[in-house]
């Protein structure tokens, strides 16, 4: 697993609606779309921390942590959409977690679009030809984090993890942006970054296409660190993201009223 791990580290539902106002606590930082220089490493891990950013007109909101302290959950309902949690909020204070956010696709008939393993329990299947379903973010049975594409591991090493959304399309690899992704289609964003080491970001971005968004992460650092991997979730009307007050800067909460209910959710909680 070990030799998996450092080998590792080697869509489309359309919203015209722009955020609504960001709480008085939280100040909008008009980031620089390049060269911007990253902070030097803590030695220790940081404590999470809204960060609130505009880069090349899109506006991401989200919540920064260290994955030595914290780690992500995978909160999904075997029920069906809006069966056991009506938004990210109620996902997340049901495991004691600090922020939440909407994680994978889901079928018509509300089956996941991809695979889904939460704490080690199976759902879905391994999406091998769709988009949607490009790369995965995982959490091993060590307790190693990573986003990688779908073509560096296996279904069955998929199916082994602690953890695991399958989603897509991938935005961001080895901080380069992906080529070829959709252009014309605007719609609010859901995504997860890393820094290849342990510094993550979850949340959202403002209506955009999946090229812009790509190019804007790659080049603009939104959580303040150069993106190895970034990983784009079910966006549009599904896009929901909480933070609790119990992280510097929040809370803040990004739920449009007339959202659909989700499948699953990724949900922070502390080690």
């Amino acid at each position: 697993m070990r030799h998996l791990i450092f080998a590792l580290l080697a869509l489309p539902f359309t919203s015209c609606f722009p955020a609504k106002p960001l709480p008085e606590n939280v100040s909008l930082v008009r980031a620089a779309a390049v060269h911007e220089v990253p902070p030097v490493a803590s030695p220790t891990p940081m404590p999470p921390q809204v960060m609130v950013r505009e880069i090349s007109g899109i506006t991401f909101e989200g919540v920064a942590f260290d994955s030595r302290d914290h780690r992500l959950l995978v909160t999904d309902q075997a029920d069906g959409p809006g069966s056991s949690f009506i938004d990210s909020a109620a996902a997340g204070r049901a495991v004691g977690g600090i922020a939440a956010v909407n994680a994978g696709f889901f079928t018509p008939e509300g089956e996941p679009l991809g695979l889904v393993v939460a704490a080690g329990k199976i759902s879905g299947s391994w999406n091998t030809a769709s988009s949607l379903g490009s790369g995965a973010w995982f959490e091993s049975s060590s307790g190693k984090t990573a986003i990688a594409r779908r073509g560096t591991i296996s279904r069955a090493e998929a199916s082994a993890m602690r953890e695991l959304i399958q989603a897509g399309p991938l935005l961001v690899e080895n901080r380069r942006a992906v080529s070829g992704l959709e252009a014309t289609k605007a719609s609010v964003r859901m995504l997860i970054l890393w820094d290849g080491a342990t510094r993550w970001w979850i949340g959202r971005g403002s209506p955009c296409t999946l090229a812009a968004l790509a190019q804007t992460i790659a080049s603009g650092s939104p959580a303040g660190w150069p993106v190895r991997q970034a990983l784009n979730l079910d966006g549009g009307r599904s896009s929901d993201l909480w933070i609790s007050q119990n992280i510097s800067g929040g809370p803040l909460l990004r739920r449009q009223p007339w959202n659909r209910p989700v499948r699953n959710f990724l949900v922070l909680v502390a080690r």
